[in-house]
């Protein structure tokens, strides 16, 4: 976005929410290619939907990483799980 100026999102509708969507999911999860940053990075410039989107989905993320609270797993219940894995 470097040496290119700001514009005001001019898309009212999306007609790729459902790809936006799991895009979003992506970079947020830290899991997005380099291209598909770029291509979001592009996209949302002028999607208004989608910036809303991204929004929401950040504002859930941070609120559930609040939330959640991590306890490792017992080795019993790991083992058991990845032998039904390789299975």
């Amino acid at each position: 976005m470097e040496g290119r100026q700001k514009t005001a999102p001019t898309k009212e509708s999306c007609e790729h929410q459902a790809k936006c969507l799991k895009r979003i999911q992506a970079i947020l999860d830290g899991g997005a290619t380099d291209e598909e940053k770029e291509y979001f990075k592009q996209h949302i410039e002028i999607c208004q939907p989608c910036i809303d989107m991204y929004n929401l989905e950040k504002c859930i993320k941070e609120a559930l990483q609040g939330k959640v609270e991590k306890k490792c797993c017992p080795d019993k219940i790991a083992a058991a799980i990845q032998a039904e894995i390789n299975k």
